[in-house]
């Protein structure tokens, strides 16, 4: 059997598809590190955090937002169901400033009171996914 010269992405979320297309190489934000996937991959599922995503087609690179979920990887074909996730153009870069900054505001009111460990949790990955939706988009406005 013959090595796959393509990989067949497939991105989506519960609420929409994001991408689906015929890449040459991606790479995912694995929850044990960045995982780089090229055609004829070794079978695997893999559980995805908080992080950037890219893939290229030829010479040209496309990017984007994911937020947790799981990859299927096939020799052929690479299924993304993820719980959030948008590619760099469709970032709105006002309303990610603002989450950020929200972000920011409750991760400091929670550091200043007694709070649960699930409160510190959760201000710090809605920084996180607003810092990552923020550098996501900045590929698009450096191109």
């Amino acid at each position: 059997m013959a090595i796959p010269t393509k990989i067949r992405l497939e991105f989506v979320t519960p609420e929409r598809a994001i991408v689906h297309d015929e890449v040459d190489e991606l790479q995912l934000p694995g929850e044990e590190g960045f995982l780089g996937v090229l055609p004829g991959h070794t079978p695997m599922l893999v559980g995805l955090k908080v992080g950037e995503m890219w893939y290229r087609k030829g010479s040209e690179m496309f990017y984007g937002f994911v937020g947790f979920g799981f990859a299927e990887i096939l020799p052929d074909r690479v299924t993304i169901l993820a719980r959030i996730a948008e590619k760099a153009d469709d970032i709105d870069l006002e309303r990610a400033e603002a989450a950020k900054r929200r972000a920011e505001e409750h991760l400091a009111a929670v550091s200043r009171s007694p709070v649960t460990d699930m409160d510190y949790e959760r201000a710090r990955l809605a920084l996180l996914r607003a810092i990552t939706r923020l550098q996501v988009s900045r590929h698009t406005r450096t191109r």
